[in-house]
C-alpha cells in the first residue's frame, strides 16, 4: 500500500491504474490516503480520481469505475479480485499487484469455514498482470520478490478442495449417490466429506456417516438451496413460532451485508442506526433494520437506505431470497407464523442448526469455540463487541491477525441442552479446562 502511494504521487505518466487490495477496509483506507495526498501542493502529477470496486458497495459506486475519467485526470481503481476476471476495466495501463487475496476456506480440523487472507496463485498473477494494457501496452508491479512468487502455488485451489461439502453432500445424497462414490471433477479431501457426512448426522439429515439416503427430515432440509445448517433452522422455526423472523434472519445472511461502513463517515453510519441496535446480537439487529425497510412505501426506501447507510442492493436481494424462502416453505406446508417482539424463541431456534457455531468466554477474556475448542474473538464489529456474554452463536469468522467471529447472537448455555443433549454434555466444559 505504501508503494502504491508513493506510485501514483511520484510517478510522473497519467495513465489510470488498478490496484489489487484484499477487502473493503483495506481499500477504503488506501483510497483515503491517495485522496489527501493527491491534495498536497508539493505533489505534481494531473488530478486523480480514485474509485474503489468491492462486492458490498452500492452499484452507484461500482458503475463509476467504467466510466472515463475527467480530462487531465487519472483514475485510481483500487479492487478486490472480483477484477481479476469478471470485469474489464478500459484505459488501465498500470497495475498494481498486493499478491494477497480474501478467500474462504474450510478447515475440518478446528471445524471453521473462514474468510482469511492469503497468498495468491501464480495463476492469479498472471491473471492480475493481463489487466494492465489489454488496450495498449501496459505495466504491472508485483509488490512481492521473484523468490516468493515461485513459493507461490501453480495455480488456485478449486473452491469444492477448500469448501465445507455439507450442501454438496446433501444434494448427492437427494439423488442417491455417496459422495465417497462420486467421481468430482477435483476430488476433495475424505477429512472434509468426513466432515461433512458427521455434520449432517448431527443435524439429523442422515442416520450414519455410511449413509446412502436421507432421513425425512433430511428430505425436507434439500428442498432448500441453502447450507444444510440454515434449512434447519427454517424447519425448527414453526416449533418456536418464529417462522416469519427467522425466514428473514436467514435471506439476510444468504447475501452480501447490508450496512455501509464508509471509513470516512463510520461514526454518521453508527449514529444513524443506532434505533436498530439490539443487545442480543447482530442477527436481531439486522431484522430490526429489515423490518423498518419492509413497511416503508418502495418510494421511500431508497432514501431511507442512503440516510442510514444500508445498501439497497444488498438489502432488495434480501428481500428477493426471502420470497424464494417462503415459496418452499408454502410448499411444506409450514405455517408462517411471528413471534412479535419476543427474540428469545429467534435464538432459541438459530441454536436448532448452529448449535456446532458457538463459543464460550474464556477467564481471559478470549472465547473458545465448543466445537473444536478454537480461540476465537469478537469482532469489533459486532453489536455486542464488549459485552462479553457467556455464550454466543456465530455465522461468519474472518482470519486477519487474530481469528474473529462475525454475525453473533448471545444464547443461554441451557439451551442447548435443552436442544442439543448429547452435544451439550459432550462439548459444554464449563471453563474446567481452560
Amino acid at each position: 500500500t505504501h508503494f502504491s502511494v508513493y506510485f501514483l504521487t511520484c510517478c510522473f505518466c497519467s495513465h489510470d491504474v488498478l490496484i489489487f487490495l484484499t477487502g473493503q477496509e483495506e481499500i477504503e483506507a488506501v483510497a483515503q490516503q491517495i485522496r489527501i495526498l493527491s491534495r498536497d501542493p508539493d505533489v505534481s502529477g494531473p488530478s486523480v480520481k480514485v474509485c474503489p470496486l468491492y462486492a458490498s458497495q452500492p452499484t452507484t459506486q461500482q458503475i463509476t469505475v467504467f466510466q472515463p475519467a475527467p480530462e487531465n485526470t487519472r483514475k485510481v481503481v483500487i479492487a478486490t479480485n472480483v477484477a481479476e476476471t469478471s470485469i474489464t476495466i478500459s484505459g488501465i495501463r498500470f497495475v498494481i499487484d498486493g499478491g494477497m487475496v480474501k478467500a474462504r476456506t474450510y478447515h475440518p480440523a478446528t471445524g471453521l469455514d473462514m474468510l482469511k487472507v492469503q497468498r495468491i496463485s501464480q495463476e492469479q498473477s498472471w491473471q492480475r498482470t493481463g489487466r494492465a494494457g489489454r488496450e495498449a501496452e501496459g505495466y504491472c508491479y508485483r509488490i512481492y520478490t521473484r523468490a516468493q512468487y515461485e513459493l507461490l502455488q501453480k495455480s488456485t485451489i478449486p473452491e469444492i478442495q477448500r469448501a465445507n461439502l455439507s450442501t454438496v453432500v446433501i444434494q448427492l445424497l437427494a439423488l442417491g449417490i455417496h459422495a465417497a462414490n462420486f467421481d468430482f471433477m477435483d476430488k476433495p479431501p475424505k477429512d472434509c466429506v468426513l466432515a461433512a457426512f458427521e455434520q449432517l448426522k448431527l443435524l439429523g439429515a442422515v442416520e450414519s456417516v455410511e449413509s446412502s439416503s436421507l432421513t425425512p427430515l433430511g428430505k425436507k432440509m434439500v428442498q432448500f438451496p441453502l447450507d444444510p445448517r440454515f434449512s434447519k433452522v427454517i424447519l425448527s422455526a414453526q416449533e418456536y413460532e418464529c417462522l416469519e423472523e427467522i425466514l428473514t434472519i436467514v435471506a439476510l445472511l444468504s447475501g452480501e451485508a447490508i450496512f455501509l461502513n464508509p471509513s470516512s463517515k463510520r461514526e454518521q453510519a453508527t449514529t444513524s442506526r443506532q434505533k436498530f441496535l439490539s443487545p442480543y446480537g447482530d442477527h436481531i439487529t439486522l431484522l430490526n433494520a429489515f423490518r423498518v425497510y419492509r413497511n416503508l412505501g418502495s418510494n421511500s426506501q431508497r432514501s431511507w437506505c442512503h440516510e442510514h447507510y444500508i445498501n439497497m442492493r444488498n438489502i432488495s436481494y434480501a428481500a428477493q431470497v426471502r420470497t424464494q424462502l417462503l415459496e418452499v416453505c408454502q410448499r411444506l406446508k409450514l405455517p408462517v407464523v411471528s413471534c412479535g417482539n419476543d427474540v428469545e424463541p429467534i435464538r432459541k431456534c438459530l441454536l436448532t442448526g448452529l448449535f456446532m457455531n458457538v463459543a464460550e468466554l474464556h477467564k481471559e477474556k478470549q472465547y473458545i469455540t465448543l466445537d473444536k475448542r478454537q480461540v476465537v474473538n469478537i469482532h469489533p464489529s459486532s453489536v455486542i463487541h464488549g459485552q462479553q456474554p457467556k455464550f454466543v452463536l456465530f455465522t461468519e469468522v474472518v482470519q486477519t491477525s487474530k481469528c474473529y467471529l462475525r454475525g453473533l447472537t448471545t444464547v443461554e448455555s441451557q439451551w442447548l441442552y435443552d436442544i442439543v443433549p448429547d452435544y451439550a454434555r459432550s462439548h459444554i466444559r464449563l471453563n474446567k479446562d481452560l
